[in-house]
């Protein structure tokens, strides 16, 4: 029983000349490159992108522009709903911008329209805006659809100067 604890606690001692971290199984890292180490680990990790800059905490502060709602401006969609509210809506995707009306005759009007209105910015600019309208007889004139793009442009700066009034 006597040689067989001496015998365990030579090989255990043995054994312990395996973590000197000098052997060849181990990378022997030079004082100098820490941080290009420290690069290539969290590059393994994360990716080529590195170390993730937000946190958990981030859902909580406040977002930087509240007149955003997807990708679009939300003055310019509010404005166009508000506009062309004598149209039925068919489709609305404020996440791409896209808001499509069936076929309404405005008031006072006598030809029906439909509308196909893209947001394609989050900014309040006449470049964020496009309008496609629609007769029976097929696309109205260029200064028709324009009156109803500065309508909706109009009726957005209006939104957001009561908007900055609260």
């Amino acid at each position: 029983m006597a040689r067989l604890s001496l015998l365990c606690g030579m090989l255990a001692l043995a054994g312990c000349g395996w973590f000197d971290r000098k052997g060849d199984d181990t990378l022997v890292v030079p004082p100098g490159n820490a941080e290009t180490s420290q690069r290539i680990i969290e590059e393994e990790i994360y990716g080529r992108e590195g170390k993730p800059t937000s946190t958990i905490w981030d859902i909580f502060k406040a977002r930087e522009d509240a007149g955003k709602v997807g990708a679009v401006n939300r003055y310019i969609w509010d404005a166009s709903l508000d506009v062309l509210d004598f149209l039925p809506v068919e489709s609305v995707d404020p996440f791409t911008g896209v808001i499509i009306t069936g076929y309404g005759t405005p008031p006072g009007g006598g030809q029906a329209y439909r509308a196909t209105i893209y947001v394609s910015d989050p900014a309040l600019d006449a470049r964020s805006l496009n309008v496609a309208l629609m007769s029976r007889s097929g696309p109205v004139a260029a200064a028709t659809t324009r009156t109803v793009e500065d309508a909706i442009l109009t009726r957005a700066r209006q939104l957001r100067q009561q908007d900055s009034k609260l």
